[in-house]
Formats: C-alpha cells, sequence, structure tokens
C-alpha cells in the first residue's frame, strides 16, 4: 500500500465522463444513479453530458464540458485520460479508468506524479474468455467452410470428413495463454472445462498457478513452450516489455496447424508474418480482436487470408454485464478512496500494468 492510498480523503468532488458515443459502453441512467447514491459522506459527483469516446485508449480530445469540471476534481473515471485534460487538473488525486489497457495514460507527467491510477483489469475478462472459446470453436470445427459453402449454395462434405478435414475436439489440444491475469484465467477456465490442458505464461510466475491452469511459467520459458502449443493465446498487457512478443521467429516454433489468437493489442504480434503462415499452411488458423492499425484499413492483406476470423476489437463487448462489474468495482475503489484505505487494482506505473 502506497502512501497516497493511506491519506483519507474526508471530502472531495468526482468528475464522471462516461457518457460514450457507443451505446454498449454508454453510462446508463441507472449506472448513474448508482454512482451518485454511492458518493461517500462529503462526496459530489458531477456527471459529465458531453458525449466521449470509450474505444481503444479513449477520446483524445475531451469536451469542453469536462475541461472545465476537471479543474475542481479530486478524482476522475473515464475511458482513460488524455494528458491535456491531465494538466488541466491541479487538485487530481485519483483515475480510474473504465477500460484496461493504460499505455495511452502512462505519459511522463501522470508517471511521475503521485496520482494514484486504478484500471477495470478483470472487468472485461468474462466477456473476452468467451469470445476467444467462440473463435477457437469456429476453427475447430470449420465453421470457416462451413459459412463459405453456405454463401455459396455448396453442400460438401469432404472438406468436413475428408483427408483434408482440420477439425479437431478441443479436449485434444494444448493451449499456451500468454497472459495469466484475469482474462487469461478466464479462458483457461473455460478451455480446461472443455478438456484443454492449458498453460500460462506471465511476468511474475511466483504469484501462483490460477484456476484452469496445469502450470504457469516466466516469460523466458516462452520458447521452450511454444513447440508443443496447438492453441496459442495472447491476453499479456501492452507495454515496452510485451511489444513484438510473438515474431516471425516464434511463430515457426508452434507445430505445424496450430491456432493464433490475440485479443490483447496488436502490437504484441506480428501480424504480417502470421498472414504470410497462414497462407502457406504453416498456422492452421487465427483469431485477431486487435491490430497493429485500427480501424484496418480496406486495403490490409488481412481481409483475404484464409482461415483468419477478424473481428473489429470488440472481444470486452457486453452491454448488461460490464456495468454490474465495473460499478461494484469503481464504487467500491471510491469508498476505499474516501476512507485511506488499499485500492483494487492499482496500476503499477513502471510496470505499465
Amino acid at each position: 500500500m502506497s502512501d497516497a492510498e493511506r491519506i483519507p480523503h474526508a471530502q472531495g468532488r468526482l468528475v464522471v465522463d462516461l457518457r460514450a458515443v457507443s451505446r454498449a459502453w454508454t453510462l446508463t441512467d441507472e449506472a448513474a444513479s448508482v454512482i451518485r447514491s454511492s458518493a461517500p459522506p462529503g462526496w459530489t459527483a458531477y456527471l459529465v453530458a458531453s458525449p466521449t469516446i470509450s474505444d481503444g485508449d479513449g477520446n483524445a480530445s475531451p469536451s469542453a464540458e469536462v475541461m472545465r469540471e476537471i479543474a475542481n476534481a479530486d478524482a476522475y473515471v473515464g475511458f482513460g485520460m488524455p494528458r491535456v485534460l491531465f494538466l488541466a487538473a491541479p487538485r487530481l488525486r485519483w483515475i480510474h479508468s473504465a477500460a484496461a489497457g493504460v499505455g495511452s495514460l502512462l505519459f511522463p507527467e501522470l508517471a511521475g506524479s503521485d496520482v494514484l491510477l486504478t484500471n477495470s483489469a478483470g472487468v472485461h475478462a468474462v466477456p473476452m474468455a468467451e469470445h476467444v472459446l467462440g473463435g477457437i470453436l469456429f476453427l475447430l470445427r470449420q465453421f470457416d467452410v462451413a459459412v463459405a459453402q453456405q454463401r455459396e449454395r455448396i453442400w460438401n462434405r469432404d472438406a468436413f470428413v475428408g483427408e483434408s478435414t482440420r477439425i479437431r475436439e478441443l479436449g485434444e489440444c494444448r493451449a499456451l495463454i500468454v497472459g495469466a491475469g484475469g482474462i487469461g484465467t478466464e479462458i483457461a477456465r473455460r478451455l480446461s472445462a472443455l478438456g484443454a490442458a492449458c498453460t500460462g505464461v506471465r511476468r511474475r510466475p511466483d504469484r501462483g498457478v490460477p484456476e484452469g491452469f496445469r502450470a504457469v511459467f516466466g516469460v523466458d520459458a516462452l520458447d521452450s513452450l511454444l513447440p508443443s502449443a496447438d492453441i496459442l493465446i495472447v491476453a499479456a498487457p501492452a507495454t515496452g516489455a510485451t511489444r513484438g512478443l510473438v515474431t516471425a521467429e516464434r511463430l515457426d516454433h508452434l507445430p505445424r496447424g496450430a491456432i493464433v489468437v490475440n485479443i490483447a493489442r496488436g502490437s504484441l504480434l506480428d501480424e504480417r508474418a502470421l498472414a504470410v503462415r497462414l497462407r502457406d499452411g504453416r498456422v492452421g488458423g487465427a483469431v485477431l480482436d486487435v491490430f497493429e492499425r485500427e480501424p484496418l484499413p480496406p486495403e490490409s492483406d488481412l481481409w483475404n487470408v484464409p482461415r483468419l476470423l477478424l473481428t473489429p476489437h470488440v472481444s470486452a463487448t457486453s452491454p448488461r454485464g460490464y456495468w454490474r462489474r465495473e460499478l461494484e468495482l469503481f464504487t467500491d475503489n471510491w469508498a476505499r478512496f474516501a476512507a485511506g484505505r488499499p485500492l483494487r487494482n492499482v496500476v503499477d506505473k513502471s510496470a505499465g500494468y
């Protein structure tokens, strides 16, 4: 627990900037009511009415309304926080991001300050895990072939029952999950429940083996683990240490026909190298929800790569479940902050998550 967390804040002003343009992420009236009614004694909450951006790393151009209100804010909750908004907040002591990634938040002024930073890691874990499971089953059952045949009105069983079939049961597969935090653990729980053997890779393997994993290793073991991975799932935070983690060389360590899934950030995976290996069959299939460049431009070669399922960075979407989990985390942390008790999901600014 840091010194900043130990200080009680008996009174203060919270600015809530969560009126997202995307309907699935915007602050509902019910959620707004919960926030207002959860204010600790001595605290007030200002709910920004102007729209904001929830996609990616949040709104790079804050509204005039929030720029005005942040000047007297002791705490702020939004989808990340742009540098220009932080610099306009001299009283700020705590930032809570309603997103999990914080890479864009760690600009020098914030990283070097004593302002507490918490994120929503784990809040998105359930829908992301289900997204991963759905994508893997899509490929293992060759639904990509079925969709293509349906589109062309073709009835052809040979692709499913002949020598070229790629169909496998999930229980036959060994899954290597890079990132054994909240998201990785929810993925492992679901895959292991269906019979897959899950191994994890994390920065701090001394933190133990979460539910769903058979074993967890440090990042230095990654190269030795890849040759036995039928499914490689990238679910680690985007930091300087993880940038470019899955290289062309590491893709070549996988067994032929392996499936690759990335729901982390596009910066972790060499997607051009992946495309080459999908085309020549060295990689059996892939599920990508994140990309080096977003939105993925129409001219990208990835649109036409075989056995590649693309989704537009939506794996965390869960309009009902999100607010239930997010409000539980945020309101609990608000009470903790006011009382000077340890917060949940405190970001290690030096580690980047």
